[in-house]
This record gives C-alpha cells, sequence and structure tokens, in this order.
C-alpha cells in the first residue's frame, strides 16, 4: 500500500505548478509568504538556504504531508541576478546576458515531519547576441519581469537561447530529476508513476 500523504507545493510559480502537473504527481499549492532573506552568499548555498526557507515556512503546523520548496537565481560573472525592477532594469539585464554564458542555480528543500533533505542543481546557459530592439521586443510580451534574469526559457526568450549545458528544467525552476530521487526517500516516488499508468489505461478503454 503506497502512502498517501499529502504533497504541498509551497510556491505559486506557474513553471513549477506545471512541471509538477507535466511528470503527474498529484499535489496542492500553498504558497509561502515569507519575506526572502540569505544570509548565504555563495549562489549554490543561497537558493538551498531560500529553498528550506520556503518549505520550513509552510511546512510549520502542518502534519502527515510532505512540502517541496524551491528558489532559482541567475549569476552572471560572480554577480547574483535576481527579476527585474521595471522594465529599465530588465532591459540592463538582458544587455548584459546577451552574447555570454550564466549560470542558472535552482535549490530543492522536501520535508515531511520527520525527514528533510536539501539540495540544488546547476546549468550552464549561453545566449545569443542581441539588438536593442529584439532586447525592447522582447521586453514588450511582459515575459521577463517575473522571471529571474529576466527571461522564460520554456517561452519566447527560447529563441535566444544558444546552448544548455545541464538540465533544461533546472532553468525552468525546478530539477525535476532530483524531486523524484528524493521522492524516492520519502517513499512517493511511485506515486509518480501510478498515476500515468491510470491515466494511460483510462486513455485505451
Amino acid at each position: 500500500m503506497l502512502n498517501e500523504r499529502r504533497i504541498i507545493l509551497a510556491s505559486k510559480s506557474p513553471r513549477r505548478k506545471e512541471l509538477l502537473s507535466m511528470i503527474g504527481l498529484e499535489y496542492e499549492v500553498i504558497p509561502s509568504e515569507i519575506e526572502e532573506d540569505a544570509s548565504e552568499t555563495e549562489p549554490s548555498l543561497m537558493v538551498e538556504q531560500l529553498a528550506r526557507q520556503k518549505a520550513e515556512s509552510v511546512k510549520e503546523g502542518r502534519y502527515g504531508c510532505i512540502v517541496i520548496g524551491s528558489d532559482t537565481i541567475v549569476c552572471l560573472d560572480g554577480e547574483i541576478i535576481g527579476k527585474p525592477r521595471d522594465e529599465s532594469d530588465a532591459f540592463g539585464i538582458l544587455k548584459r546576458l546577451q552574447g555570454k554564458t550564466h549560470t542558472v542555480y535552482t535549490g530543492l528543500c522536501i520535508i515531511s515531519d520527520d525527514q528533510k533533505i536539501v539540495c540544488h542543481d546547476a546549468a550552464r546557459v549561453t545566449f545569443a547576441e542581441m539588438s536593442d530592439g529584439e532586447i525592447l521586443d522582447y521586453i514588450r510580451t511582459g515575459e521577463p519581469m517575473d522571471k529571474a534574469g529576466a527571461y522564460g526559457i520554456q517561452g519566447v526568450g527560447g529563441v535566444f537561447i544558444k546552448h544548455i549545458e545541464g538540465s533544461y528544467f533546472t532553468v525552468i525552476g525546478l530539477p525535476i530529476h532530483l524531486l523524484y530521487e528524493n521522492l524516492g526517500k520519502f517513499g512517493e516516488a511511485q506515486r509518480i508513476w501510478r498515476r500515468k499508468t491510470d491515466e494511460h489505461r483510462n486513455q485505451i478503454t
């Protein structure tokens, strides 16, 4: 008998929700409302710390469940780049990224009543050269405004990505290979395949 603990995503990110739904995981969303407060300055440690803070804040007072927290940052030449403040800031970020390779770090934290796993993954992303007109046109789509690094690889921004070294899903914001691997340590990974098997059976009957 598989354990049927609730699985909670501590994020309102539509990209993370889409990825969990894509792999067939049954979950609910309770976004973390905490102010991000990272004392770590090394990127890999920072995303782990922020992912842990989000997961812990949602897990507090909730029992018999598993909470998933995640956080993503972009790092170029040793500098961490967050979400743009406004369109002018988005232009400056994209101007810096174009024609260069940066690193995307995504932290993952999974917490149950008696277990906690914190880890991260990193991927290197190379941007194509972009004209000022292309940058302005891209900003006008609105896509850059809620994303670390001011771009979405899974959307229009993908046309400017020349090369990825690492996981595409890490760049989107949730390293699903690490998620699956670590859900197995909580005895939950089989739920993904059971739901997918049921979906397939329903499609052919």
